[in-house]
């Protein structure tokens, strides 16, 4: 009896405490702490109040060039300023087999020489076009023992008379730029599916198990490796290195960027491109998806997070470091930097600060009513030619634009949309289409 008494006793004086404690706080005064409100959204705000600036820009005198032979025009993934006519119309479209499926996709950018157009579909089948639109050759890259639908991706390069073609299958293959005959392949025990880059003797590939290799361009046997951080996760693709008679700058999928000596392979420097856009990012993968670009004592690399950073190349000290995400090389011209970013729009950077001068809303998703889901329009450029910014989109556009302001100043339209990058030479605009074509515009 004596327990129920005191327990009973216990439970009446907590609740009086409770409720004297709910009278005094009741009875206190909001306290104010003076200072700057700040908006608890991050970046939003300061979103919302961007206004676009039509600043002015000095160019370079457009060129009329021969050949693209690398994603970007060149090994160092970075071509002044191509010769292009402003009223485009369409020259050819021309099968080159594959085109995008749900497993399986198209991730090679044309590359071009005087003679020809080379293009990768979607099951690794490398195909050559005249520059008429004819066919001249095709051959298939997969390995005698795989399955055509067991991987996918990939991406080309060429030099002289040799076309390099690496795979998802983990290969790096050799052909005759002339009649498509394999002169070698090599293994690479991973998925090669960014571009390879070509310098003087080498080939540069970087799989995506974190290691960059140098082989030879005569007979494929390993002239050194290097290795970065395994990585976690990755997407097919991925950036390709890029390379000047300095520098060899290895992307890897941790976000890793390694600068070594070209022939030796000796590691000069590394750094890491790591974070995410505050707010809103398309994705928080560290992979590497803007292939570095250098250009003159500069590189420039981002992720697809949100990160996009310009270092010294001398010795990848950090100049500046933008918040954006990047889903391919950026194009250095006249002072400022331009890209399209992970959200969708076309961004001029001030080469200076990394800070943006315009930025332009590209389209964003398209419904598919049947599977009840959004896909995002995939966004491919932009590249400068012809005094113009030129992107194409895969809801069927090629769009063009004044680099002065971002206004959209024509458009051309794409059959299925666009899979690859626009490349430009000797005049003629060049685009692959998700149905498995290359189009060409003059």
């Amino acid at each position: 009896m004596t327990r129920k008494i005191v327990s009973g006793l216990k439970t009446k004086t907590l609740i009086a405490l409770a409720l004297t404690t709910a009278l005094v706080a009741c009875g206190e005064k909001d306290v104010i702490l003076p200072g700057e409100r700040l908006d608890i959204r991050g970046d939003a705000a300061e979103v919302t109040a961007f206004v676009n600036e039509a600043r002015p820009i000095s160019l370079p005198a457009a060129s009329l060039n021969t050949s693209w032979t690398h994603r970007n025009g060149s090994p160092t993934h970075r071509i002044a300023h191509p010769t292009l006519g402003t009223a485009l119309s369409p020259v050819f479209a021309a099968n080159i087999g594959a085109g995008d499926s749900r497993r399986l996709r198209i991730t090679a950018d044309p590359v071009v020489t005087t003679n020809a157009i080379y293009t990768l579909d979607a099951q690794s089948q490398v195909v050559a076009t005249s520059p008429s639109g004819a066919p001249l050759w095709a051959r298939s890259v997969i390995p005698a023992s795989d399955n055509p639908r067991d991987a996918s991706g990939g991406g080309l390069a060429v030099t002289g008379n040799v076309l390099l073609a690496t795979t998802g299958f983990g290969e790096v293959v050799a052909l005759d730029a002339a009649s498509g005959g394999e002169l070698w392949r090599q293994d690479l025990d991973a998925p090669g599916t960014s571009a390879p880059t070509i310098q003087g003797d080498l080939a540069y590939v970087v799989a995506r198990d974190g290691r960059a290799w140098a082989l030879d361009l005569d007979t494929g046997r390993i002239r050194w490796t290097q290795s970065g951080t395994p990585p976690t996760s990755n997407f097919s693709g991925g950036a390709g290195a890029a390379v000047n008679g300095e520098f060899a700058i290895f992307p890897f999928p941790t976000g890793e960027v390694l600068a070594a000596f070209p022939e030796g392979g000796l590691r000069r420097w590394s750094t890491v491109v790591t974070g995410q856009r505050p707010g809103q990012a398309a994705s928080n993968i560290s992979d590497i998806a803007g292939d570095p670009v250098i250009d003159g004592n500069r590189v420039y690399v981002g992720n697809f997070s949100g990160r996009v950073v310009a270092l010294e190349i001398a010795n990848g000290g950090r100049i500046w470091t933008a918040t954006e995400g990047a889903v391919g090389p950026v194009w250095p011209a006249g002072g400022s930097v331009f890209m399209v970013n992970d959200l969708g729009e076309l961004l001029r950077l001030d080469a200076d600060d990394g800070t943006a001068i315009w930025r332009v809303e590209l389209p964003g998703f398209e419904e598919n009513r049947e599977r009840r889901q959004k896909t995002r329009f995939a966004h491919y450029g932009p590249i400068l030619a012809g005094g113009r910014l030129i992107v194409a989109s895969s809801d069927g556009l090629v769009r063009q634009f004044d680099p002065t302001s971002g206004t959209l100043v024509g458009t051309i339209e794409i059959r299925g949309g666009a899979a690859s990058n626009p490349v430009v030479a000797n005049g003629t605009l060049y685009v692959v289409s998700k149905r498995g074509e290359l189009l060409a515009f003059r």
